[in-house]
């Protein structure tokens, strides 16, 4: 193993190196980025659409729900349509009528083979054309396209509408009846649909068969099939990971690791005394578990508006929760209950690794605390009003719902959500200042959780880089800016310093040892993970390059998992080295669990997705879901309430811990996850691939898929897991209700608890 002085600045170069990369790819996605036309007109110059429109009906279509309600290229949720390839292929059907007519006199259907072809090959012809002309801002189409795009117009307007003759869809869609109010955000919202199909089929200039979004999505109709390139770095990027889980394994063969020490006789911090800031932190908790409780039952909601889409078990229940509300609540207490208790945990330990505990240190705990509570309640309470009232795009973005997924609170939420983490990062800098400046050999260990606390709080202004009228691009570029660096980055790297830095006092492992492998472990994370981003983006109108950077790194993202069965064996054997270590055990085995989940969910499942040719017929399917219950509450997730627990033992009487409430809690959460994932989303997922190889994107996520009887039958298999994952939900509720007990002899167990331990060491 290298010195740590060497690793912190090898560290440091792939830290620099790879966001100077990831900035570089954001210019070349924003100068390639598909052109917005001032206007479309048809070949005679009548205007059927402006550049304004397309812009407006973006900001429309947020403003419904975005990105819950639908997706455009892929990225969204998954019972409505993807509306850039159900425009692309209704567009095509009409155009094939419209041709046949035109030239034939006659319906498609009617045709004989050779005019059928002949009438084929046009549509592809037409809708591959680019004739977009960049000097005067105009893109043209023909008389049979036009009359074609009219019908589509009239199709969407009534659909969002509250046309009663779309009632059946919209029930099917799970949308709610007048979706858009406003009768120029209802005539703009197809321009911004027809853009994003033009975009995805037809060609880059002076580039044949290669649309904007590199021929996503799979269309036969329009010849929209995989690009050589995206085959070719997807065998590419598999070779890369064979080599480096190989490189991996030889390294850790070649460089052991030092034995953990001799636990000692008793516990550590048995005597550990909170500071009034440590127990400031404790009601930060009981909000995690009331947040976790709330994400359970909105997503058993919006998972039954699967198969009811406007009602519950018979209760029309979409009229004050319809789908693109219970949706982005249950996404985005996704992230903040986990990131609350990672905030938690964080302002917990600071003054315990210090010994410090600076002035005012608890007051600024609970201001920080309802601010945070208030951001929360009053950024879903805004989402909601003005989801129900249809209160317009300038309310949604700036306090209501944004319409991207997992970070769709309004603008000015983010602003106070973003000056929130500042103030926590202020916070935890103030109580780790002195072990910062004191020498010792956690000090490495103390300095990661710092600079990873700092990066926490300074990457989530990437949340503010674009505005309401920005490129839809752009806006997914520094989305997954966000979603990929901010939670599954640099949460990641906090968390795993703070677990080494617990496992250090409790004596468990070397803290010299620990020191050079969290850096060694986090330049390793970061090399694939900063540029494994632009995985996300293969298709959001990027250049081609992003599939082979995001191909190959994605690829690195995976090798450290090839050791993470060895750690969590490790982690279950720091759990019975001594017997006071059982005091411990329900947060070590969530750690246990983390290592397991990264395998399963982001190792096996998220590679199943990463490749470009996997990705480009299964994005925007149930494979995506199943990677992300999987990754996101089995790695993340549990990772927090291992922290969670860990911080409650130090909070509470020991006498009130009980671990007979933690261990049904425990294998709940994890077989009801397992069951939900693998019984329903997985098989819902392959199910969906086959029909999207087979016949297009359109089709699997149209009504005939998605509403299918076999599609039914595993949407209905969730309910087994959900019930039990719930059970674990309510059995750490309950746990952490009899923490707040007082009982009489409390003082006396706990002394006499104390007596018989260090007797029997």
């Amino acid at each position: 193993m290298k010195s740590p002085r060497t690793l912190w600045r090898w560290l440091a170069v792939v830290f620099l190196l790879s966001f100077g990369v990831l900035g570089w790819m954001g210019h070349e996605i924003y100068l390639s980025a598909p052109p917005i036309p001032q206007q479309v007109v048809r070949s005679d110059g009548a205007v059927l659409f402006t550049g304004e429109q397309v812009q407006r009906g973006q900001e429309a279509w947020l403003s419904a729900g975005g990105q819950q309600l639908g997706s455009v290229w892929g990225h969204g949720s998954y019972v409505a349509p993807d509306w850039s390839a159900d425009w692309l292929h209704r567009e095509a059907l009409a155009l094939r009528e419209a041709i046949a007519q035109s030239r034939y006199h006659s319906a498609y259907a009617r045709l004989a083979a050779d005019e059928r072809a002949a009438v084929d090959q046009r549509v592809k012809d037409e809708l591959r054309h680019n004739s977009y002309d960049a000097a005067t801002g105009t893109l043209s189409v023909s008389a049979e396209r036009a009359s074609a795009i009219a019908s589509l117009v009239t199709h969407y307007t009534a659909l969002f509408g509250d046309d009663a003759s779309q009632d059946s869809l919209r029930e099917q869609y799970a949308m709610m009846k007048g979706t858009l109010r406003n009768a120029q955000d209802l005539a703009a919202l197809p321009a911004f649909f027809f853009w994003s199909a033009w975009a995805a089929a037809t060609d880059r200039p002076g580039e044949t068969h290669l649309s904007y979004t590199s021929n996503w999505p799979h269309e036969p109709l329009v010849d929209n099939v995989p690009t050589t390139g995206n085959g070719l770095w997807s065998i590419a990027s598999v070779i890369l990971l064979i080599a480096g889980v190989a490189g991996m394994i030889a390294y850790h063969s070649a460089h052991k690791e030092a034995a953990d020490p001799a636990p000692p006789q008793a516990d550590p911090l048995f005597d550990l005394k909170p500071t009034p800031s440590m127990r400031a932190t404790r009601k930060y908790f009981y909000v995690v578990i009331g947040l976790l409780l709330v994400q359970v039952g909105m997503g058993a909601i919006s998972a039954h508006y699967a198969v009811e889409g406007q009602g519950f078990f018979g209760i029309p229940l979409a009229e004050v929760l319809p789908f693109t509300v219970s949706r982005t609540i249950h996404t985005q207490l996704g992230v903040l209950w986990i990131a609350t208790a990672w905030l938690a945990t964080g302002l917990y330990i600071s003054p315990a690794l210090s010994g410090h505990e600076p002035k005012f240190q608890k007051l600024g705990v609970d201001v920080l605390f309802y601010a945070l509570l208030l951001i929360v309640v009053g950024s879903i309470a805004c989402g909601w009003v003005g989801s129900l009232q249809r209160l317009g795009t300038g309310f949604s973005f700036w306090l209501g719902n944004q319409g991207l997924e997992y970070t769709s609170m309004g603008r000015i939420w983010q602003f106070a959500l973003f000056a929130g983490l500042l103030i926590w990062l202020g916070l935890m800098a103030r109580a780790l200042w002195p072990a910062l400046k004191r020498p010792s050999e956690s000090r490495g260990l103390i300095a990661m959780v710092f600079l990873s606390a700092t990066c926490i709080g300074g990457f989530y202004a990437s949340s503010l880089m674009w505005g309401q009228h920005s490129h839809y691009s752009m806006i997914e570029y520094w989305r997954w800016w966000l979603v990929h660096l901010w939670v599954e980055g640099f949460f990641e790297v906090f968390a795993t310093a703070v677990i080494a830095l617990i496992f250090t006092r409790l004596g468990l492992i070397r803290a010299a040892t620990a020191n050079s492998a969290i850096i060694m472990e986090t330049i390793v994370f970061l090399f694939g993970g900063i540029l494994g981003t632009l995985h996300h983006l293969y298709f959001t109108g990027t250049p081609t390059s992003v599939i082979a950077v995001g191909a190959m790194f994605s690829a690195l993202e995976v090798v450290p998992l090839a050791l993470i069965g060895f750690e969590g064996y490790r982690n279950y054997q720091r759990s019975q080295a001594a017997p006071w270590v059982a005091n411990y055990r329900w947060a070590i085995l969530c750690f246990v669990a983390v290592g397991f989940w990264n395998l399963v969910g982001a190792g096996l499942l998220g590679f199943s997705i990463n490749p470009p040719i996997s990705l480009y017929y299964v994005q925007g399917l149930n494979m995506t879901p199943a990677h992300g219950h999987a990754a996101l509450f089995g790695v993340y997730g549990m990772l927090g309430i291992g922290l969670m627990l860990f911080c409650l033992r130090g909070l509470s009487p020991r006498s009130l811990w009980q671990d007979r409430l933690l261990r049904p809690a425990f294998w709940c959460l994890n077989i009801g996850l397992a069951m939900m994932v693998f019984l329903s989303l997985v098989p819902a997922g392959i199910y969906q691939a086959w029909a999207s190889v087979s016949q297009g994107l359109w089709f699997a996520r149209s009504p005939e898929i998605i509403h299918s009887t076999f599609m039914t039958a595993l949407v209905w298999l969730r309910v087994p897991g959900d019930i039990v994952f719930a059970i674990g939900v309510l059995f750490l509720g309950v746990f952490a209700l009899r923490l707040l007990g007082r009982p009489r002899d409390a003082a006396q167990a706990e002394a006499a608890r104390a007596s018989a331990l260090r007797k029997a060491h």
